[in-house]
């Protein structure tokens, strides 16, 4: 999962001008998200009571961060906020929040970021990480890094509702942003959108050069695949794996690359297999025509977890925004269209369940 809000400011709101957009709101937001993010009326008649502010704020030298590498200045005050949601981060105190964010830092160094992605970060003991700060652009989301700031919940083991501390120490957040001057306090009811997941890109996970045929774009289907081997639940060994089933596709069955499009992890992030434009090596006779998704690693007693189910949802959602995928796209199970075990029993009785399936 990873999954986005975007709150538009009436300008922003005025400059899409597209009510297709509310298509594809969210209508799995936790209530009390929903709540604070829908009375930023509130927040700003606390800024004018003088009552805004962080309770808690823990520095980047407190939690521990390596030396900040970007460099790109935001125009204060910015006219747009985007809230996130990092799935797999969950964490109740100040020890294991700092633990998790320098990891965070970490991999998102490594997929080639200047630095961790977020402005700030909130976490479940109710205090406000510092990410990259008030004044720098992060790297949260495409198009929207150097007019917005990106705020982030840790994930939660207990779902996809940050505790009441969080929620009011997001509040206090939002609030002292308008009130210093950081946030334009002319924006209104938010507008909810899905946006892309974390994508691991090819080189990020170290992938051997291939040249394979392209797709007939957009795609028709998109096919849910497991992988039958092991699988993976942190990001470096997600990394791993991926070059092994590379290595596994192009020298023991002399395919042109890995045979996926796209692969899901248990650390709940997608790693690049040959993309969206690039025909796979899964399915005969639909390689030209779906999607590949692949979960790492075996689900016929046991369905990948949460964090994995979210992040495949999101990158389909994600296909048919960008145009790689018809909206009116089936999706089927492995087994629907040869004659193979995979998705696996586990994972296929999921995927029963969402939108589009076709058996």
């Amino acid at each position: 999962m990873l999954w986005w809000l975007l709150v538009f400011s009436t300008l922003g709101l005025g400059a899409w001008g597209d009510s297709s957009w509310d298509k594809i709101q969210d209508k799995h937001l936790s209530k009390g998200l929903q709540d604070l993010l829908g009375n930023i009326s509130q927040l700003i008649e606390k800024d004018k009571r003088g009552l805004s502010g962080v309770s808690t704020m823990v520095s980047r030298k407190q939690w521990g961060a390596d030396a900040i590498g970007c460099s790109a200045q935001l125009a204060l005050p910015v006219d747009f906020l985007v809230t996130h949601h990092v799935p797999g981060l969950d964490c109740q105190n100040q020890t294991s929040c700092s633990q998790r964010l320098r990891e965070l830092q970490g991999h998102h160094v490594r997929n080639g970021w200047c630095d961790v992605a977020y402005n700030f970060l909130v976490g479940d003991d109710g205090r406000v990480y510092e990410g990259v700060g008030w004044n720098v652009q992060g790297v949260h989301t495409q198009g929207y890094n150097n007019i917005s700031l990106g705020l982030a919940f840790f994930g939660t083991s207990k779902g996809h509702s940050p505790s009441p501390a969080a929620l009011s120490a997001m509040e206090g957040l939002i609030s002292s942003a308008v009130y210093k001057g950081h946030l334009s306090p002319v924006y209104v009811q938010p507008l909810l959108v899905k946006a892309c997941p974390l994508i691991v890109q090819r080189s990020a996970w170290d992938a051997r050069e291939a040249h394979c045929p392209k797709m007939n774009q957009p795609a028709q289907y998109v096919i849910i695949i497991h992988t039958a081997g092991r699988t993976c639940n942190k990001s470096d060994e997600c990394r791993v794996l991926v070059q092994d089933i590379q290595s596994s596709f192009m020298d023991r069955w002399e395919s042109c690359d890995i045979g996926y499009n796209f692969l899901v992890g248990q650390d709940g992030i997608i790693y690049e297999g040959v993309g969206w434009s690039v025909q796979g090596s899964h399915t005969s006779g639909y390689n030209d025509i779906a999607l590949g998704l692949a979960f790492m690693g075996t689900f016929s007693g046991s369905p990948p977890n949460a964090a994995a189910l979210e992040a495949a949802q999101n990158l389909i959602r994600c296909s048919v925004v960008k145009g790689h995928l018809v909206p009116d796209y089936l999706l089927v199970g492995h087994s629907d269209v040869t004659n193979v075990l995979s998705p696996g029993r586990a994972l296929y009785n999921i995927i029963k369940t969402w939108p589009h399936f076709r058996h």
